[in-house]
């Protein structure tokens, strides 16, 4: 029991996901920092010196009715300095080595992928062999089979 959970402890997708945690955290508490200390000062700049920043209430005299629209603005900039660090510095370069990686074995990643409607044929004929019943049209999805037409109601006979 011992030897599996070590198995599953030492797999490498379990130990990458414990040292991004690591550095996500090191990483959100540089972006607050900076946030804090830079950005929030300056958001607040715009409020006056009046007020504390762009808070305002909703009833006044009451503080929990309070909105503090610079916090909010803080937080969204905070979401997306990390989502840009993290897509430049992290996805981008591993969808890049991924692609490389393929083309090394010679696969073009374009080739492997089907289309939906290829899918959709492929898995309309698996259902119409397996159910015994042969494929109303052999061709592609959409085409009409003329050759049962009977002269039906939307005919042009």
């Amino acid at each position: 029991m011992l030897k599996g959970f070590k198995d599953f402890i030492t797999r490498g997708n379990v130990m990458e996901l414990a040292i991004a945690v690591i550095i996500g955290s090191a990483f959100t508490a540089i972006v607050t920092a900076i946030s804090d200390s830079l950005i929030q000062p300056l958001i607040n700049s715009f409020g006056g010196t009046e007020v504390d920043g762009l808070k305002f209430q909703i009833r006044d005299g009451m503080e929990s009715t309070q909105i503090d629209l610079g916090a909010i603005i803080t937080a969204v900039i905070n979401f997306l300095i990390i989502a840009a660090v993290v897509y430049f510095l992290l996805v981008a370069p591993m969808n890049k080595l991924n692609e490389l990686h393929a083309r090394r074995k010679g696969i073009d990643p374009e080739e492997t992928v089907a289309s939906e409607v290829d899918l959709l044929i492929e898995i309309r004929d698996l259902i119409a062999t397996q159910s015994g019943v042969s494929s109303a049209n052999n061709g592609l999805a959409g085409e009409i089979d003329d050759s049962t037409d009977t002269g039906g109601r939307h005919s042009a006979n």
